[in-house]
C-alpha cells in the first residue's frame, strides 16, 4: 500500500500539483493581459469606424487610415532595409580574424557574445528603426495627399516662374523625402561604422591603416550619398527662398526673396550645389582610388564654401550694398510681397476711399433722418445679454445659454431684422441629482430657440423677444426644437432605448420623450457595447439594463468637433452659430483651407491674429490649437450640423480655391456643390469673424499698394484695444446692418476700426458685406481718414463719455448701492462724412442677477448725449427730432392720422394694407402677405414724404431699423415667416423704434 503519511512520495505530489496550477494561472493571466491590450486597441479603432459610418463619412476614415498605414509600411520598410542592408554588408566585408589587431582581438568577447543572436539582433535593430520611421512617415499623410492630388493655382511666382502649387503641394513632400533620405543615410552610416569597428574593418588606436579597403569603400559610398543629398538640399533651398520666413521692417514673418536673397543667397546656393555634386563624386571615386584624401579635401572645401559663400558673402552684401540705400534696393521685392500677400489673404480687391471724418450738412433734421436709412443700430449687445436671456428664459436649471450669443437676421414684415439669438442648451451642472443615469440617459438635450430684436428693448430695458418661452413660440414658426447637438453638449448620451428622456417641463409637470433620430451608434450589438465600455472607460455600458433595443450612443456632439472629425483637413472658425432653417435648427460652421507655402506672402499665426477681448473671456470663441502659421487662407467651406440629428453637411463655398479642389480629389463625395445650398440656408450665411480678423490684421499694413510708403512705415495702423473694458485686448468686430457711402441700401455687415500705430485717434473704418448670395458679398470697404486732421477713435470717445461731467454724474448714480454698470458694444457708423458712435449702457444691480439696458451713449460731430432711449439721444445730439414715421410692429396698428389730408389718406391705405396682411397671415397665404407688406411700405413712404414736419411716434422714436433694406431671405421659409401670433411690445422701447 502507498505511504499516506509523511513519506517522500506524498509530500512531492502535494508540492508538484500547486506548481502546475501556478504555471497554468500565470499563463492564463498572460494570455488574458495580451487579449485585453489587443481588445483595447481594437475598441478605439472599432468605435472610430462605427462613428464615421454613423455620420456617413466612412470614406474619410478609410482614406485617412489606409494612407497612414501605407506610409507606415512603405517608409518603415525602406528604413529597415537601408539600415539592415548596410549592417549585413559591413558584416560581409569584415576582414579575416588573422588580420585583426590586438585592439580588435580585445573585442572578441563582444563578438562571441552576440554571435548566437546575430540574426535576432539584426532583425530587432531593423524593426526598431523601421517602426520609428514608419510612425514618423504616417504623420505626413496630409503632405502625401496634397502632393498626389494637387491641382494648379494657375498663378506663378515672380522669381522662378513656377506655379504656386509647386510651393504649396510639391515642395513640402520633397522636403520630407529629403529629410527621410538624410535620416536613412546617417543611421546606415552609424550602423555600418559600428559593425566595421566591431569586426575589425575600422581601427582607432592600433598602428597602421585605420580602415580596410572594403570598409573605406563602403563608408565612402554612404558619405557620398549624404553629400549628394546635401546637393539636392542646396537646390531645393533655392526655391525655398520664395517661402522663407524672416523679419523685415515692421513686418514679422515676411516671406519671399529680398535683395540679399536674390543677389547673394540664390547664387550662393547654386555654387554650393555644384561643389556638393563634385564632392559627392569624389567620395564615390574612393571605390577605385581607395584613399580618403581627395574626398576629405573636397568636403572641407564644401564646408568652407558654405561659411564664406553662404554666410559671409550675403552679410557683406547686406551691409555694404543694401543698408546704405535700403528703400531703393528693397522696393521691387517689397512690391512683390505686397501683391502676393494681398492675393493670398483675399484682400487684393479691397476698396479704400478717402473719408473726411466731418459732416458738412447744415440741416440737422436731414442728418437725424439719415440715421435710420444708414444703419439699424443694434443696442442689444449679444456679448452682455446672455445672463438676461438666462434669467428670463432659462426656465429650468438644467438649461443654459452660451456666454456670447449670436447675431443673425430674420425677415419680419418684409425686411430683415438684426436678431440676437441663442439656444436653450443642456446644462448638466444644473441637474440636482448627479448620477450616471441622469447624466447620460434622462437629461440628454436642450430645448428651443430664444431670439430678440437687436434694435429694441422694452421699457424696463429687457430684450424684446421674438421667440421665447418653453416650448419656444414666436416669429420663427414651427420647427424641431430639441437640441441634441450644441456648443455646451460635451458629454455622451444614450438615447432611444427603454429609458425615457426628460423632454421639457411646463405647468403640468415633466414631459418625456424618446429619441427618434438615426444619429449615433446602435448599442444593441454586444460587441459595440463592449467596445464603448472600454473606449469610454465605463463598464456599466456593457451590462446596464437601461440599454436595450434601439439604444444609441451620441458623442462628438459640439458642431466644431463634428466638422473637424469629418473634415480633418479644414481649419474651423471659432464661432459656430445657430439658425432656424426649413423647420430645423442648424448650426452653421465656417471652415477654412490654408497653406503656408504661398510664395512671397507674409505669414500670420491664426491663434494670435484671431484673439480679441471676447476670445480672452471665452475660450469657446477662439480658434483653439491653431498656433500654426499660414500665409494663404480661404473661407472655402460652409458646414451645417443639424441640432437634432447631428447630420453634417459640407458645402463648397469658394469654387475657385485650388486647396479645396485638392482635398476634394483626396476625399471625393464629401463636399457638396455650392448650388445645393438652399435659399433659406443662404439667407443665414454670413461673413466669418475669424477670417475678417485675419484680414483686418493684414490690412493694418497691407492697405497700401506702394512699396515706398510701406517701407517708410508712415501708414501703419493698428486694431485698437476694446475701450469698453480694461482687458487690453483688441476690440472685436461687430455685425451690423448698415450701408457704406457708396451703397444704395443697408447690408448685413461686419465692421471694425483702425487707429494709427501708437496713437488713439481714428485712422480708418472697415466693413465687409456679409449678405451671402449677393453680388457684393465679401467686398471689403475701407474709409480712410485724413492724416492732416484728427478724428476721435474708440478709446477717445469712451474717455469723452467717462469724463463729461453730466454723464459721469449719471454713471455714478447708476452705480448707487450694489449696482454695476456694463458698457455694451461701441458701434461706429459712417454718416454723411462724419462718424456716429453709439454705445448701450447696462446696469446690473438692485437684487437682479442680470443686466438691463438703461442708457444710450451717442456722439457725433463733437456733440454727446446720454439718454434713456436711442431716439432721445439722437434727438439731443442732432438738435432735431426725426420726421420719419414709425412703421407698425406686428400686432399693432399704424400710427394715427394727422390733420394733413395727404398723410391721412396714406395712413388709411397703410391701415388697409396692414389688415390685408393680417388676413393673409391667418390664411397662410404668403404671396398675399408679401404683397400687403409692399403696399404697407409704399403707403408709409408716401406719408413720410408728405409730412414735412412732425414727431416720431412712441417713447423711443426711430433707430433706423431695417425698413430701407429689401429682404434678401425668402419669406416662405419657416425661418423667415412672421408668426400669426405676435409677441407684442412691452411698452416704449429703450432701443430702436423701427421694429420692422
Amino acid at each position: 500500500m502507498p505511504d499516506r503519511g509523511g513519506g517522500p512520495t506524498g509530500p512531492r505530489m502535494r508540492v508538484g500539483r500547486p506548481s502546475r496550477r501556478v504555471r497554468t494561472l500565470l499563463m492564463t493571466l498572460g494570455v488574458l493581459a495580451v487579449l485585453g491590450m489587443a481588445f483595447t486597441m481594437f475598441a478605439g479603432f472599432w468605435t472610430d469606424w462605427l462613428w464615421y459610418r454613423s455620420v456617413k463619412y466612412s470614406s474619410v476614415f478609410t482614406t485617412t487610415l489606409s494612407t497612414k498605414i501605407g506610409l507606415f509600411f512603405v517608409f518603415g520598410l525602406l528604413m529597415a532595409l537601408a539600415v539592415g542592408f548596410n549592417i549585413w554588408l559591413a558584416h560581409r566585408l569584415r576582414p579575416p580574424l588573422s588580420a585583426m589587431s590586438m585592439e580588435q582581438q580585445s573585442l572578441d568577447r563582444y563578438r562571441m557574445g552576440i554571435a548566437p543572436y546575430k540574426k535576432w539582433l539584426l532583425l530587432s535593430i531593423t524593426a526598431l528603426v523601421g517602426l520609428i520611421a514608419g510612425a514618423s512617415a504616417s504623420s505626413q499623410w496630409r503632405t502625401w495627399l496634397m502632393w498626389v492630388n494637387g491641382v494648379p493655382f494657375h498663378q506663378k511666382d515672380p522669381q522662378f516662374h513656377l506655379d504656386v502649387s509647386f510651393y504649396a503641394f510639391d515642395l513640402p513632400w520633397y522636403r520630407f523625402l529629403l529629410g527621410f533620405g538624410f535620416a536613412a543615410t546617417i543611421l546606415s552610416l552609424i550602423a555600418a561604422a559600428l559593425t566595421h569597428y566591431l569586426y575589425g574593418g575600422l581601427r582607432v588606436t592600433s598602428p597602421g591603416a585605420r580602415a580596410t579597403a572594403a570598409a573605406t569603400g563602403h563608408l565612402s559610398v554612404l558619405l557620398g550619398v549624404f553629400v549628394a543629398l546635401k546637393a539636392v538640399a542646396y537646390w531645393l533651398d533655392r526655391y525655398g527662398l520664395a517661402v522663407k520666413s524672416s523679419d523685415f521692417k515692421a513686418t514679422d514673418n515676411w516671406t519671399g526673396l529680398r535683395y540679399v536673397d536674390a543677389n547673394a543667397y540664390l547664387p550662393a546656393k547654386t555654387i554650393l550645389f555644384c561643389i556638393a555634386v563634385i564632392c559627392a563624386l569624389l567620395f564615390f571615386a574612393t571605390l577605385w582610388r581607395r584613399t580618403w584624401q581627395l574626398p576629405v579635401i573636397g568636403f572641407g572645401l564644401m564646408v568652407l564654401s558654405a561659411i564664406l559663400i553662404g554666410g559671409l558673402y550675403p552679410a557683406i552684401v547686406q551691409k555694404f550694398q543694401v543698408q546704405p540705400n535700403e528703400q531703393a534696393k528693397e522696393a521691387p521685392y517689397v512690391q512683390k510681397n505686397l501683391k502676393a500677400t494681398r492675393e493670398a489673404y483675399g484682400i487684393d480687391d479691397t476698396q479704400v476711399s478717402e473719408y473726411t471724418g466731418t459732416s458738412t450738412t447744415q440741416d440737422k433734421s436731414t442728418l437725424r433722418d439719415d440715421v435710420s436709412k444708414t444703419a439699424s443700430i443694434r443696442v442689444l449687445d449679444p456679448n452682455i445679454v446672455s445672463p438676461t436671456f438666462q434669467q428670463l428664459q432659462q426656465m429650468r436649471k438644467y438649461y443654459a445659454f452660451p456666454t456670447n450669443l449670436d447675431v443673425d437676421r430674420y425677415n419680419q414684415n418684409g425686411t430683415d431684422q438684426d436678431t440676437v439669438i441663442g439656444l436653450r442648451e443642456l446644462n448638466l451642472a444644473g441637474v440636482d441629482k448627479q448620477n450616471w443615469i441622469n447624466n447620460h440617459f434622462r437629461y440628454t438635450h436642450g430645448y428651443g430657440v430664444v431670439a430678440a430684436k437687436g434694435t429694441t428693448a422694452d421699457a424696463e430695458g429687457r430684450p424684446l423677444f421674438t421667440e421665447s418661452d418653453l416650448p419656444s413660440k414666436g416669429d420663427l414658426g414651427s420647427y424641431q426644437q430639441r437640441v441634441y447637438y450644441g456648443e455646451k453638449t460635451t458629454t455622451y448620451s444614450i438615447v432611444g432605448g427603454p429609458q425615457k428622456e426628460i423632454d421639457y417641463s411646463d405647468d403640468n409637470g415633466e414631459k418625456t420623450t424618446s429619441y427618434q433620430g438615426k444619429s449615433g451608434v446602435n448599442l444593441s450589438n454586444p460587441l459595440n457595447r463592449a467596445a464603448y465600455a472600454v473606449a469610454f472607460g465605463e463598464p456599466q455600458i456593457l451590462y446596464s439594463g437601461a440599454i436595450g433595443d434601439g439604444s444609441r450612443i451620441l458623442y462628438n456632439r459640439t458642431p466644431k468637433d463634428r466638422v473637424e472629425a469629418v473634415a480633418p483637413w479644414l481649419t474651423i472658425d471659432g464661432d459656430a452659430y445657430p439658425a432656424v432653417v426649413d423647420g430645423r435648427i442648424q448650426w452653421i460652421v465656417d471652415a477654412y483651407t490654408t497653406t503656408n507655402g504661398y510664395p512671397y506672402a507674409s505669414r500670420t499665426t491664426l491663434g494670435d491674429t484671431t484673439a480679441d477681448s471676447l476670445t480672452a473671456a471665452n475660450d469657446n470663441r477662439a480658434v483653439v490649437a491653431q498656433q500654426n502659421q499660414v500665409n494663404y487662407i480661404r473661407n472655402s467651406v460652409k458646414a451645417t450640423v443639424d441640432a437634432y440629428s447631428g447630420e453634417v453637411k459640407l458645402y463648397q463655398w469658394d469654387t475657385q480655391d485650388p486647396v479645396l479642389k485638392t482635398w476634394m480629389k483626396a476625399f471625393p463625395h464629401t463636399v457638396e456643390s455650392k448650388s445645393d445650398i438652399s435659399p433659406s440656408l443662404m439667407a443665414h450665411l454670413r461673413y466669418p469673424q475669424d477670417l475678417f480678423k485675419v484680414q483686418r490684421e493684414l490690412l493694418s499694413r497691407y492697405h497700401v499698394k506702394d512699396a515706398q510708403t510701406f517701407l517708410s512705415g508712415s501708414e501703419v495702423w493698428q486694431v485698437p484695444d476694446d475701450p469698453t473694458n480694461k482687458s487690453g485686448d483688441a476690440v472685436p468686430p461687430y455685425y451690423l446692418s448698415m450701408k457704406m457711402p457708396d451703397q444704395q441700401a443697408q447690408a448685413f455687415s461686419l465692421t471694425t476700426t483702425f487707429t494709427p500705430n501708437g496713437r488713439d485717434n481714428l485712422s480708418a473704418f472697415m466693413a465687409v458685406d456679409s449678405e451671402a448670395g449677393t453680388q457684393d458679398y465679401g467686398k471689403i470697404r475701407i474709409l480712410k481718414l485724413p492724416t492732416s486732421t484728427t478724428v476721435d477713435g474708440p478709446k477717445q470717445v469712451q474717455s469723452q463719455f467717462n469724463s463729461e461731467q453730466n454723464i459721469a454724474e449719471s454713471i455714478r448714480l447708476l452705480r448707487g448701492g450694489d449696482s454695476e454698470v456694463e458698457y455694451g458694444n461701441l458701434l461706429t457708423v459712417p454718416l454723411d462724412g462724419g462718424l456716429l458712435y453709439v454705445e448701450p449702457v447696462y446696469v446690473r444691480g438692485g437684487g437682479l442677477k442680470y443686466p438691463l439696458l438703461r442708457k444710450i451713449l451717442v456722439t457725433y460731430g463733437g456733440n454727446t448725449a446720454f439718454e434713456d432711449t436711442l431716439d432721445q439721444a439722437l434727438d439731443k445730439v442732432f438738435g432735431a427730432e426725426s420726421t420719419t414715421p414709425r412703421p407698425p410692429d406686428s400686432g399693432t396698428k399704424p400710427p394715427p392720422s394727422t390733420g394733413n389730408a395727404t398723410v391721412q389718406q396714406a395712413l388709411q391705405d397703410a391701415q388697409k394694407a396692414f389688415d390685408a396682411g393680417q388676413d393673409a397671415l391667418k390664411k397662410g397665404d404668403w404671396e398675399a402677405y408679401g404683397k400687403a407688406q409692399k403696399d404697407l411700405q409704399d403707403a408709409l413712404q408716401r406719408a413720410e414724404d408728405a409730412q414735412a414736419a412732425g414727431k416720431g411716434s412712441g417713447g423711443a422714436g426711430s433707430s433706423g431699423g431695417s425698413g430701407d433694406k429689401a429682404s434678401s431671405s425668402p419669406s416662405s421659409t419657416p425661418s423667415s415667416r412672421p408668426s400669426s401670433t405676435p409677441t407684442g411690445s412691452a411698452g416704449p422701447t429703450a432701443g430702436a423704434g423701427a421694429d420692422g
